[in-house]
């Protein structure tokens, strides 16, 4: 029997509303309606928590330790850069919680229709890439889970040979912890704040649980500062701007996609708590790793960055198992809403004939979990790893040409039906807004020499370095810089209205019938090209 692509065709049943046909949208990309509007300020504030414990950021403030800078130092760094990326949140957060769209079709009306691919494609490559690698952290926390109940699971032999750069027990708690999150793919985004807020208790109690332990056991008087060595002058100062650009960059990702979540919000106030969650959560966490380190640093006369390393030291099976279970949970909550999520909706555009946001995150999973074995990047591609993890200076740029465009050059007046029709307002230049090009490139050329260092170390750059130790914040305001002087200057005034036209029955029909006056020509000169959201006009 052959196997035919129109066989797994979406249900249209639930047809998209917005979109011309099949060929741009379906049901999970259009303004979401107002019945599945279900995230509270509540929802917000237990989703950060949420994602706030996690390792990764348990051993930020560590690290920055590492590369001499005192907690003092660190922990302000910290502060400093979620208070950032917070208030970037709240902006383009606005923009989803206000016109209920997501990132990837939203990102049209500045980017232009086709230009727009480019962050999407490269979204879903660096998603899948980490819900790998966070696939694979999650497995460490399996193995300590398990060797917690089962110390024989350390003395299972490997049976598999040493360029699979994976053991037999490694790959089994593989298995098991992709097992555990895969059905979570199956919940909808409306639905899955409920295990945000489960997680965003149950971890903080364990991790709270773990600090107590770190103070209980080191003598009252230990001192933070032997974990840093003394830095002083530039070097303190270029390490201190290298440990803020590393604080905004674990989720410069969400500050650009952050509106795939807030499209979700009963309103838009709902969202505004970001602002005050994210500092306070992630440095309090911060501070955890630190302390916890530290404890460990006197307890066992190494220093611990890896919170699992430290597990493995107690010798208090039942506290073994309960904090690893607590990683794990981490782990999955913060794969699902930066990784697998982000990756569904940018499949959905992409084929939205084909994939919703279900499918996609099934897809994420097979392909991100087992396609690119994360074992193998982790163990034998150390480049390709440093490559991913400098990628900030892409968001930067994506997150400042989004904020301006919005809130500074079209103030808030923007046409949502026609951000679903490849031949209306938002086509630009064939589908191109150059302004924004321009701004990319002007912004990002200047840091990929320090990209490159970061690849491979011993391609000497000279002081270029440095500007990629601060790459976000100079991507951001330099495109954002150059995008509103390009805009102010060459204006695209198709794209400029009196009033913003949203997604509801009244404006709809407005927008589809301009949009069709303007661009009826040239779609005629496309066969099989869609017409101007007639069929919206015709409800």
């Amino acid at each position: 029997m052959r196997l035919q692509l129109s066989n797994w065709a979406l249900d249209n049943q639930r047809p998209s509303k917005f979109g011309p046909s099949s060929r741009w949208s379906n049901h999970d990309m259009d303004p979401v309606v107002p019945e599945e509007r279900t995230w509270r300020t509540w929802d917000f504030i237990a989703y950060w928590i949420s994602d706030a414990t996690n390792a990764a950021v348990w051993q930020l403030a560590s690290s920055m330790l590492a590369v001499g800078l005192s907690w003092r130092q660190a922990l302000p760094a910290i502060a400093v850069g979620n208070t950032i990326i917070a208030m970037v949140m709240v902006l383009n957060g606005t923009i989803g919680a206000r016109l209920h769209v997501a990132f990837p079709v939203l990102n049209r009306s500045s980017f232009g229709f086709w230009l727009s691919y480019f962050s999407v494609v490269s979204r879903v490559v660096l998603s899948m890439f980490w819900f790998g690698v966070q696939t694979f952290t999650g497995s460490e926390c399996v193995y300590q889970m398990l060797k917690a109940i089962w110390p024989s699971t350390a003395r299972i032999p490997n049976h598999l040979p040493e360029s699979a750069n994976i053991t037999t027990v490694g790959i089994m708690c593989y298995f098991v912890y992709w097992a555990l999150q895969f059905p979570l793919m199956f919940v909808s985004p409306q639905n899955i704040r409920h295990f945000f807020t489960v997680k965003g208790i149950v971890v903080p109690i364990a991790w709270l649980s773990i600090l107590i332990w770190s103070f209980v056991k080191v003598p009252a008087k230990t001192s933070l500062d032997p974990l840093h060595t003394n830095l002083s002058g530039s070097k303190l100062s270029w390490a201190w701007l290298s440990a803020l650009n590393s604080a905004l960059g674990i989720y410069a990702t969400l500050a650009v996609n952050i509106p795939d979540f807030t499209r979700y919000a009963k309103n838009e106030r709902a969202q505004f708590v970001q602002i005050i969650v994210i500092p306070v959560a992630f440095t309090l966490i911060g501070f955890a790793g630190i302390a916890v380190t530290s404890a460990g640093a006197v307890l066992y006369g190494e220093v611990l960055w890896d919170p699992l390393r430290l597990i493995d030291k107690w010798d208090n099976r039942a506290a073994a198992f309960f904090a690893s279970f607590s990683f794990i949970l981490a782990t999955i909550g913060t794969n699902i809403s930066a990784n697998s999520l982000s990756a569904a909706n940018d499949m959905t555009v992409l084929f939205p004939r084909y994939i919703n946001i279900r499918r996609g995150q099934v897809i994420c999973a097979l392909i991100g979990g087992w396609v690119l074995c994360p074992w193998e990047i982790l163990v034998s591609a150390p480049g390709f790893l440093s490559f991913m993890s400098g990628y900030t200076v892409f968001l930067g740029p994506f997150a400042g040409i989004m904020v301006v465009d919005y809130w500074l050059v079209h103030k808030g007046k923007v046409d949502v039906p026609a951000m679903y029709d490849p031949y209306g307002r938002y086509r630009y230049w064939n589908g191109i807004n150059w302004r924004a090009a321009v701004a990319l490139l002007v912004s990002i050329t200047p840091t990929l020499p320090g990209l490159i260092n970061n690849i491979n170390s011993k391609i000497d750059v000279g002081n270029a370095s440095f500007l990629f130790n601060v790459s976000w914040l100079y991507g951001f305001f330099c495109a954002g810089s150059v995008f509103l002087i390009l805009s102010k200057a060459f204006p695209a005034r198709e794209t400029f209205l009196d009033k913003a036209i949203l997604g509801d029955d009244d404006t709809r029909s407005a927008s589809a019938e301009e949009v069709s006056n303007t661009s009826v020509d040239e779609k005629d000169k496309h066969n099989g090209s869609v017409s101007s959201l007639n069929g919206i006009s015709s409800e």
